[in-house]
């Protein structure tokens, strides 16, 4: 799988980018691991929008996946890999020795026909499933729970993964993909691999109707809105906004540390990279 470019027979299509799906099954989901899915267009429970430049885009069915894999000692085949509207990376859906199914998220390399398994002490091989203190250091891995038996929670965005940096006591040292190093209980459960479709990231959008079609609205800056609409809003002519930028609702969006979990804070070894100012 590759990237798609186009003619340019029209504006939108010169600037296009999109991702070569040839190879994924063509045909419907999986009938008994899809239920509807509604769109909540960035409302609540009572209709107030809480996200804001969100509605309309395409019907879609939510495909369960298998975040657990709590099915142990049990091998499955990969039946065939799809596309999921609801997610950047790829899903495989795979079958069981008792004629059971299950989604997974697909890695990269993995083929229609190849064995997976879930469990303790398995094999080192793209596609299963291990707990990490099975794991050697140095190792690709995806779908990482935090809290054993609680289903992957890290890493599970299309070219993602994390991998094992070392041992502290019952402890895995994770080096997540933003430089931070984190302390997990060895006994979660992670799945060996990169996740698939890494061209996600070079993806370009074309046109402002494939926006509409995911279900994004147009932007308005708030320097041009009104004071009641935004903090940005008024004044005479062209302003800068006469203040710190801030959200609509007022938050500050830049630079504010919104984290507030000190329950955690003794997990995290070192902390994330800080972004280097692009100029």
């Amino acid at each position: 799988m590759g990237l798609k470019t186009f003619k340019p027979y029209t504006k939108s299509t010169r600037g296009t980018i999109l991702v070569d799906r040839s190879d994924l099954w063509k045909g419907k989901p999986f009938k008994s691991l899809v239920s509807p899915k509604k769109s909540m267009k960035g409302r609540n429970n009572n209709g107030h929008i809480t996200s804001i430049n969100r509605a309309g885009g395409h019907k879609k069915m939510y495909r369960h996946i298998d975040f657990y894999r709590k099915k142990f000692d049990t091998p499955a085949s990969v039946e065939r890999i799809e596309y999921d509207p609801n997610r950047s990376c790829h899903i495989m859906l795979v079958k069981f020795k008792d004629n059971t199914y299950a989604y997974y998220l697909a890695p990269q390399k993995i083929k229609v026909g190849d064995q997976v398994e879930n469990g303790p002490k398995k094999e080192i091989k793209i596609g299963n499933c291990m707990p990490l203190h099975d794991i050697p250091v140095g190792i690709d891995i995806h779908n990482v729970e935090i809290q054993p038996g609680g289903g992957g929670k890290l890493a599970r965005s299309a070219g993602t993964s994390v991998t094992i940096s070392g041992v502290d006591g019952s402890y895995s040292l994770i080096k997540l993909a933003s430089g931070e190093v984190r302390k997990i209980d060895s006994r979660s459960l992670a799945t060996i691999g990169v996740l698939s479709n890494p061209d996600q990231k070079n993806i370009k959008i074309g046109k402002a109707g494939r926006s509409r079609w995911l279900g994004r609205k147009p932007h308005t800056r708030g320097v041009v809105k009104n004071p009641v609409d935004h903090p940005h809003g008024g004044g005479e002519g062209k302003s800068a906004g006469g203040r710190h930028p801030v959200s609509p609702t007022g938050q500050s969006a830049k630079g504010l540390k919104t984290r507030d979990n000190k329950r955690t804070d003794k997990f995290i070894v070192k902390r994330r990279n800080k972004r280097k100012d692009t100029k």
